[in-house]
């Protein structure tokens, strides 16, 4: 069993160290945005605890659009000691469930290809493909 536990603004420095720079750039790449933009997009940030509370086993970062009543998951962290234990799937169940309480009816995120792990853990809690993102680098 997993719960979600809002951050706390004294765990937030430590998520921000961990996280928010390196994945508000890749953000940033991927959508055009600027690195504000992208920073600002963490509205929810959530640290995966186990049952008891005692042990922080990862992150969740999700956003709801207030105009379309999705939520988009920016990032997704399973710690490596912590994996293959069924955390990212008691995780997203339970965003999932909060979600339905919320009136939220879909929840969507983005995938790297080259992120099989990660695809295949979203394919098998039945999220469905819905396109392509596609880069072309243009020569100077």
């Amino acid at each position: 069993m997993i719960q979600l536990r809002a951050m706390t603004a004294q765990e937030y420095p430590d998520y921000c160290d961990y996280f928010i720079d390196d994945y508000s750039r890749e953000i940033a790449e991927n959508s055009g945005c600027s690195i504000l933009k992208a920073i600002e997009l963490a509205k929810t940030i959530y640290y995966l605890v186990s049952q008891t509370g005692s042990s922080v086993i990862g992150y969740l970062w999700h956003s709801i659009k207030q105009s379309e009543k999705p939520t988009f998951i920016y990032d997704f962290f399973i710690f490596p000691k912590h994996r293959n234990n069924g955390y990212g799937t008691l995780a997203l169940e339970a965003l999932e469930t909060q979600m339905k309480s919320a009136g939220i009816k879909q929840i969507k995120l983005r995938v790297a290809y080259y992120n099989q792990r990660a695809l295949k853990l979203y394919q098998e809690v039945g999220f469905t493909i819905t396109g392509f993102n596609m880069l072309k680098k243009i020569d100077s």
